[in-house]
């Protein structure tokens, strides 16, 4: 009995011994399983880990390139600005932290949040802001209560300062902070949340140039977040500087030529294509985009009828009204429908079968020829050379100007305007062309439509007789030495090829329209130089029978084109003024102050009195404006003409 126990005892023991053992061998198992994703598997991820605890990433944002005007006046510069950021794998509590930073700050603690959960993923160790532009105050308050806001950081961001204030804000363009769309974009993918981008202008269009390389410093820091030393540090790369072919001056003196006048006006060189002023009126204040903008200002730029946000000198489409009259001359001269002598007799308006189509003039011009029909504006003239041209032709004629398409600004959204063919129609509306719808294109009125930019290059082109420059901004781009990297060279973009006679017999006309009694023009006039130009009206909207057009939305613009001196063409202007009504009045005036500040800009300046002194920085004028963008409808004919 006894040794059957003990051998029982004995087998038993044994089985106690292999379950152990066969437990033990499984939690070992485990065991180097568990060692083996730890140490091998995740190894990377759990050193990157361990990394963070004692390692932050501080980013130092590049400052921007400047912005110049050609004679190297600093348009827009940088200043410090502060950013309130926090790191979220520091923080424990994340409500708790931002419920605290709302009561210390007075920051919206929703923004903040929504802030937070925008960016989160994108970036877990690196520092999400939550706030940009924080006072000095803000950041005293901050540092004097670190030891309870674990994972917040202030980091230092340079930001605009626009230097003139409003002046060329539309040219210039504003800054922000990048949106969540741009950063998922190829082109923002090297950009971190709470980078500044350009938005619109200059500053959208060159903004690889401008941006810079973002550097920064790895710090080591201790539990409670306080740096213990630097590891590492990259200098940030400044942006490179562009200058631009503005003068500032005569910037200034355009905007200020407007004053409370909505429209938009450029200046360019006849021989060359560089834009000396670009102007839409009125400005607003680009330093405002930087930060959050006031929801007041922001519903007063959305409430204003006259839209101060757009850019009306690039994008604004108007009718050209008799500016466009050049160029149904010119198509009507080198298809010999008229010559010099050519003589129609205008009794203030026009039969066409059953339709009648009045001349601004409504007592007549009497007999017209070439040069009084562009010096008085005489509609008539103009119908009935339509009439034998038909629209195709003019249209022709628009087209060899580069007419109807953008002209390659190096802005973005460039408008094309619109010169309108038969062919357009059809496609457009399924309707033919009618022989009655010319008349008013003949005149610069229907569909036609052109843009402040395309404006200005049609009267240069007509002053350098026929050679079509690419309109540009940029002069050059250098880096923060000074050098040189590129330089925009005079690009021919075209070539008018209409006969040397017909320019001279055009530009003579112009000349007319400003120095010659009669001229509408005369208000550009200067005592000094010959100006030749065209005035020009166009309705904005058809007004039935015993309305009128007091409303302001309902008056027309007034534009007025311009070449001077006239003997050797330098510089060529376009102004519009939106329901400005009359461009001899209203346009030319402006026309006058752009052509005499390049030319008192070319004289050697004047030795001030002493005790006296004029202020060269006074701001130009806050006001706002619109423009009245045309929508493409089926073009109308009609017997109303506009005074010039």
């Amino acid at each position: 009995m006894k040794e059957r126990r003990f051998v029982r005892e004995l087998v038993e023991s044994k089985q106690r011994i292999v379950i152990l053992s066969f437990v033990v061998g499984i939690a070992f198992l485990f065991l180097v399983i568990r060692l083996w994703h730890l140490q091998i598997l995740n190894a990377d991820d759990y050193h990157a880990m361990s990394e963070n605890n004692r390692l932050r990433f501080v980013p130092v944002a590049a400052s921007r390139g400047a912005i110049l005007d050609r004679a190297g006046k600093v348009l827009v510069s940088n200043r410090p600005s502060f950013s309130l950021a926090v790191i979220p794998q520091e923080v424990k509590d994340k409500e708790a932290l931002l419920t605290l930073l709302a009561t210390l700050l007075g920051l919206d603690r929703a923004e903040m949040a929504e802030r937070w959960e925008k960016n989160k993923g994108r970036a877990k160790y690196y520092p999400i802001v939550l706030a940009s532009n924080i006072s000095r105050d803000h950041v005293e308050i901050v540092e004097e209560n670190r030891l309870h806001l674990p994972g917040v950081e202030i980091e230092m961001k340079p930001v605009r300062e626009y230097t003139s204030k409003l002046l060329a804000a539309h040219l210039l363009g504003y800054i922000g902070e990048a949106s969540e769309k741009e950063l998922d974009s190829q082109e923002f993918e090297d950009y971190n949340p709470g980078d500044y981008v350009g938005k619109n202008g200059i500053e959208r269009a060159l903004e690889k140039e401008l941006h810079g390389v973002d550097g920064g410093r790895q710090l080591e820091v201790d539990a409670k977040g306080r740096i213990l030393r630097t590891i590492s540090e990259s200098n940030p790369t400044v942006g490179n500087s562009v200058i631009l072919t503005i003068d500032a001056a005569i910037q200034k003196q355009t905007e200020n030529a407007f004053g409370d006048q909505a429209g938009a006006a450029i200046a360019m060189e006849v021989t060359t294509g560089e834009i000396l002023a670009f102007v839409s009126n009125p400005g607003f204040d680009p330093s405002l985009f930087s930060g959050k903008l006031p929801a007041d200002v922001w519903q007063g730029y959305l409430d204003d009828k006259r839209h101060p946000l757009e850019n009306k000198a690039l994008s604004g489409q108007y009718p050209p009204g008799s500016t466009f009259k050049m160029i149904t001359a010119l198509a009507g001269l080198q298809d010999n429908k008229i010559n010099e002598s050519t003589t129609i007799n205008c009794n203030g308006s026009y039969d066409l079968g059953t339709s009648t189509f009045n001349c601004w003039n409504k007592k007549g011009h009497g007999a017209t020829n070439l040069r009084k029909s562009l010096r008085e504006s005489c509609d008539v003239f103009y119908y009935q050379l339509g009439e034998k041209l038909g629209v195709d032709r003019i249209a022709a004629a628009a087209q060899a100007f580069k007419l109807g398409a953008p002209l390659g600004v190096e802005l973005l959204n460039e408008k094309s305007g619109l010169i309108p063919t038969s062919e357009w129609k059809q496609k457009r509306f399924g309707k033919r062309w009618y022989h009655g719808e010319t008349l008013p294109v003949a005149i610069g009125q229907g569909a036609v439509l052109m843009t402040p930019v395309q404006l200005v290059s049609m009267s240069a082109t007509i002053a350098n007789e026929g050679t079509i420059y690419r309109p540009h901004l940029v002069k050059r781009i250098v880096d923060a030495d000074g050098k040189t990297l590129s330089e925009t060279k005079n690009e021919i973009i075209g070539t008018a090829s209409f006969p040397k006679e017909s320019f001279r017999l055009v530009k003579l006309g112009m000349l007319a329209v400003v120095n010659e009694p009669g001229g509408t023009g005369a208000m550009a006039r200067l005592y000094d130089v010959k100006v030749a130009g065209k005035t020009g009206s166009s309705q904005v909207v058809k007004l039935r029978d015993g309305k009128n057009n007091s409303k302001y939305q309902y008056r027309d613009h007034a534009l007025f084109v311009a070449f001077a001196p006239f003997e050797k063409p330098e510089i060529a202007v376009a102004v519009v003024v939106e329901h400005g009504e009359h461009g001899g009045s209203a346009a030319a005036p402006i026309a006058g102050r752009i052509l005499r500040a390049y030319f008192d800009g070319k004289k050697p300046p004047r030795k001030e009195k002493s005790g006296s002194s004029e202020d060269e920085d006074e701001d130009t004028a806050d006001t706002e404006v619109s423009s009245a963008p045309a929508t493409l409808k089926e073009p109308r004919v009609n017997g109303d003409s506009t005074h010039d």
